[in-house]
């Protein structure tokens, strides 16, 4: 059966049942038809404290095999409450763009999947278009202010404030706008990010609060006047339509597991263009309501791990008590060097080159100060001798417990062995206090430079001319305490897609510099990494389509 198959044929509980599990009455949610919900932050406000412990998933370099992070994220929530642990799992929205271009979905995967599927996969709550309209309204008000006379004296060339929407489409990452008469407005140069690289996806993700919310969205720098004074979002009177247009998106959305554990998706940051975690209001959510909170970080260690810790984690007071990292045989067959089209025929010789990915990341994690377990899943084409090599070179030369999870086929069933590794590691040997990659008091530069050196093995960073007067201008407007918040490809450790393995040599070249004042970061764009992605040769959504009532194609 496909993904979609299983999740179609699983059998949810009513969402109000969902709630209770999870201590929230139906004055606490607002339903979103018999299966999902959002809740009321209301409802929230005296179960913000820490009373749980969280493991974060995340996994090595990612390659076209897949590695399998929310299968073993999902199947570990349900294999823990099978141990008689309360558990709840916190996971991203996914973005239409992929859905609709290489990935198909991304709700898990086999029998460790979060339902309804098709509507996590989709519209689902309508998150992700609030932002895009959102976002879109305050560049509309922007282009209007300068129509109607200009009264803060907005430079156009100085805009810093990109459009964007939730589809992969290179057409609109470079356009201009304002063509025609003078009643278009002014000609100017624009351009187009996904949604889930809006600085507003970032603040709904990183806001503590509605209050922390708000001043947030107050601070975004949206340009430059003709004097080289910066203007902002309180500036141009926005912030509080731009509230009103977000007083759902804020509330966490409530589901299930296909074993009908609870289950919180919110917020949907790509870690390869931004911070690439789900928001502290689902975390804390599920901390509050939890013994366990499973939650994961997007795409490898080094992009979703580390800004989990070095951003989401400073800002929120998180601390891991364990961290897994997911791998395969094929991926690391492909880091070994190995074509893609025979990383499923055996080949140790690949296996062992390959191994070098994990140890760095095994390596980095560490050095974050965090007890950490390695999770295989395992595909029907590796071999026993592959398995043995994989728990020999964890077990024997890293030290670290090994696993293989079979959640995808077995559900919770299949994870069981995992979660009493994951259970002992944090009651035997749990992480240590983070450690973090940088001080706040670094300069913004040297902090891009120790991510680099000291995740990445870089030599060192060469920064574009315009990049290092964006750097000079966070420096002026007092933003040298944010953290950094690197764009980088997901692929390889370096800023090169195609250096996989362990990439060494290299210095990694910073070309952009965006300053998001209101999420409080600053996104260093590293190599080739575009904030607008592009759809591929043949798109998943040619094999999208609704027969006889029913979705198909989605995977």
């Amino acid at each position: 059966m496909t993904d979609l198959e299983i999740a179609q044929a699983a059998q949810p509980e009513k969402i109000k049942n969902i709630a209770a599990k999870v201590g929230l009455t139906p004055e606490d949610i607002e339903y979103y038809g018999p299966y999902k919900c959002k809740v009321r932050l209301d409802a929230m406000d005296d179960r913000f404290q820490k009373q749980g412990k969280v493991v974060l998933v995340t996994a090595i370099n990612p390659t076209p095999a897949g590695e399998g992070k929310s299968t073993v994220t999902i199947g570990l929530t349900d294999a823990m409450n099978r141990l008689g642990h309360k558990t709840l799992v916190a996971l991203r929205e996914p973005s239409l763009g992929p859905v609709m271009g290489v990935k198909g979905g991304a709700a898990g995967g086999g029998y460790a999947q979060v339902i309804p599927m098709e509507d996590i996969n989709l519209h689902f709550t309508g998150d992700l278009h609030a932002i895009t309209t959102t976002n879109n309204l305050v560049a509309a008000l922007i282009d209007n202010h300068i129509y109607q006379g200009n009264q803060l004296n907005i430079n156009p060339t100085r805009i810093v404030w990109h459009r964007c929407m939730d589809m992969n489409d290179r057409s609109l990452r470079s356009i201009v706008t304002g063509l025609g008469p003078a009643t278009n407005g002014i000609t100017q140069q624009a351009g187009f990010d996904i949604t889930p690289a809006s600085e507003l996806m970032a603040i709904l993700c990183l806001a503590n609060d509605e209050a922390d919310l708000r001043r947030r969205v107050e601070n975004i720098l949206l340009g430059y006047t003709y004097e080289g004074k910066p203007f902002t979002v309180k500036d141009l009177g926005a912030a509080g339509s731009v509230m009103v247009l977000l007083k759902d998106a804020i509330q966490p959305n409530l589901v299930q597991t296909t074993e009908n554990t609870p289950a919180i998706v919110h917020g949907g940051p790509f870690a390869n263009i931004a911070h690439g975690c789900n928001s502290i209001f689902a975390t804390k959510m599920a901390l509050a309501n939890s013994e366990y909170t499973i939650t994961e970080a997007g795409f490898g260690a080094d992009l979703g791990a580390e800004k989990f810790y070095n951003i989401l984690c400073r800002k929120s007071g998180l601390q891991p008590d364990l961290t897994v990292i997911v791998a395969t045989a094929q991926g690391l067959k492909m880091h070994g060097g190995v074509d893609l089209d025979k990383i499923k025929e055996p080949n140790m010789d690949g296996l062992r080159t390959g191994l070098a990915n994990l140890d760095r990341h095994v390596q980095n994690l560490r050095g974050f100060g965090q007890s950490v377990v390695v999770v295989f899943n395992r595909f029907a084409t590796d071999t026993d001798e592959e398995m043995a090599l994989l728990r020999q070179h964890c077990e024997e030369d890293l030290g670290l417990p090994f696993v293989i999870n079979n959640a995808f086929a077995l559900g919770g069933e299949g994870a069981v062995e995992m979660a009493h590794v994951v259970e002992q590691a944090i009651q035997n040997n749990p992480s240590a206090p983070l450690q973090f990659t940088y001080s706040d008091d670094d300069n913004i530069r040297t902090k891009i430079e120790k991510v680099a050196k000291t995740i990445y093995g870089a030599d060192g960073i060469d920064i574009a001319p315009a990049a290092m007067k964006r750097i000079k201008l966070a420096e002026e407007h007092g933003m040298s305490q944010f953290p950094v918040c690197i764009a980088k490809t997901q692929f390889s450790f370096s800023g090169d897609a195609k250096k996989y393995g362990v990439a060494t040599g290299f210095r990694l070249q910073i070309k952009d510099v965006v300053l998001n004042a209101g999420a409080e970061m600053i996104v260093a764009i590293a190599g080739d990494i575009l904030r607008m992605p592009g759809l591929p040769k043949v798109p998943q959504a040619n094999h999208i389509d609704f027969v006889n009532g029913e979705i198909v194609g989605l995977s």
